[in-house]
């Protein structure tokens, strides 16, 4: 299934969604697509 979030999409979540990660001294959340509440729309 082709995903609705894109690379550079700033995206709303629950303070509980998702596992925080580092890798090489960088933080990532992971989590479900499912766990996004909304995609914020960019200013033109």
């Amino acid at each position: 299934l082709p995903m609705e979030v894109k690379v550079g999409d700033l995206v709303l979540f629950g303070k509980w969604s998702g596992t925080e990660v580092k890798i090489d001294g960088v933080e990532y959340s992971i989590m479900k697509e499912s766990d996004i509440m909304g995609i914020m729309s960019k200013k033109k």
